[in-house]
């Protein structure tokens, strides 16, 4: 698979993603049918054939078993397994040929398989199914009366340009259904640009979101059994300045923090994109920055490009814990990661009128958390085996 920018800091395949969010629509309408006639059969007959499943693979040595995170498992994985390790939950990975990602966790009597990060209800939340879906949450939402971005989805590059003609600049376009800010554009001003974005999300889905850019910081909330449990504060790799040195001798000096040796957090490095964005902002390596001023180096806010977090949940505004804690019990779901844009997390999102939420994820990077740069670790992974394991909880 060839290299790609847009997809960083995770790799992900143009034509697998495309033809799933197609394949997805197809066989949506016949799950539905088929879930209404045999309701929960399906789960049932799941919980009960996965893993004898797993055990005949591992004996035909199809598949096998590992005891312990690996090279390939997510920072996600490595953080909960770790916790599941300090609770004496005994954890294993099933693995066959590239499929990994399948977890058997047993605790005394207890065993249970899940996907990723286990869902603390026994029964899916209905909201699994549209939640990821970026437009019908916008529609959703507003109707709710929680804050999002002005915009709408397109089909074409004409119904692009209507939606970003009415649009107060500038705005963004991304893939309606991805993850980690894949393909997604910013700060576009112009027709031109627009087509740009629309062009490399289009990549990844058939359908893209084109929506104002909220003024702030972009920040993820996570919620475990409908409470917020962390809040963390994700930024694009900067430097700010001391109207002393210059942008260079600032990048050289902020490359010397020890973290960004990896292998979480990485140094900020100058290629084409980072030139670009600051060809934007009208900087040199060797402009000398004035004081406070931030330069910013990539669009994306990955640890991979340079990116850094801040866990901020003890000075979160009671109204954005409010706001955030609505959006799990409208969905209905016990698991849920919120990114939103606001300017000052330690004010309430109702004095910030050009902030709002712009997307859930159901399998939330519980890791942001566990290994932020700045503030202290967060174990958002304790929150939830003290829901999916309770008899495991550690006083």
């Amino acid at each position: 698979m060839k290299h790609c920018k847009d997809c960083e800091p995770a790799q992900e395949s143009h034509l697998v993603a495309y033809t799933s969010v197609v394949l997805g629509w197809i066989d949506e309408p016949i799950f539905d049918f088929m879930e209404r006639i045999f309701k929960n059969t399906a789960e049932n007959i799941s919980d009960k054939t996965t893993l004898p499943f797993f055990n005949l693979m591992v004996s035909l040595g199809l598949g096998k078993f590992s005891l312990e995170p690996g090279a390939k498992d997510t920072w996600r994985t490595k953080c909960f397994w770790d916790e599941a390790t300090r609770r004496n939950i005994k954890m294993k990975e099933f693995h066959l040929g590239p499929i990994q990602d399948g977890f058997v966790a047993k605790h005394q009597k207890e065993t249970i398989i899940f996907d990723g990060l286990p869902r603390p209800d026994a029964k899916d939340s209905p909201a699994l199914k549209w939640m990821d879906d970026k437009g019908i949450m916008k529609i959703k939402f507003l109707k709710e009366g929680l804050p999002v971005a002005d915009g709408g989805v397109a089909w074409t590059t004409a119904g692009a340009l209507k939606i970003f003609n009415r649009l107060q600049k500038p705005v963004i376009t991304k893939p309606n259904l991805g993850s980690r800010s894949r393909h997604t554009t910013i700060h576009i001003n112009t027709p031109e640009e627009l087509i740009v974005g629309f062009k490399k999300a289009r990549k990844l889905s058939p359908l893209i979101v084109i929506e104002e850019e909220l003024t702030g910081a972009l920040f993820r909330g996570t919620l475990v059994g409908e409470k917020l449990v962390g809040v963390v504060r994700r930024d694009q790799p900067a430097v700010v300045g001391d109207g002393k040195h210059t942008l260079q001798e600032l990048l050289d000096e902020e490359n010397k923090r020890a973290e960004r040796g990896g292998p979480i957090f990485h140094k900020i490095l100058i290629d084409k994109e980072a030139n670009a964005e600051l060809d934007r902002q009208n900087v040199k390596l060797s402009d000398v920055i004035e004081k406070d001023k931030v330069v910013t180096f990539s669009q994306k806010t990955s640890r991979g490009c340079g990116g850094t977090t801040t866990e901020v949940t003890d000075i979160t505004h009671p109204e954005n814990m409010a706001m955030l804690e609505h959006v799990a019990k409208f969905l209905d779901d016990s698991l849920i990661g919120v990114d939103f844009i606001m300017q000052d997390i330690t004010k309430s999102w109702k004095d910030q009128p050009h902030s709002g939420i712009i997307e859930c994820n159901s399998l939330p990077f519980i890791d942001l958390h566990h290994y932020p740069l700045f503030g202290k670790p967060n174990n958002v992974a304790g929150h939830l085996w003290n829901l999916v394991m309770p008899e495991s909880k550690i006083d």
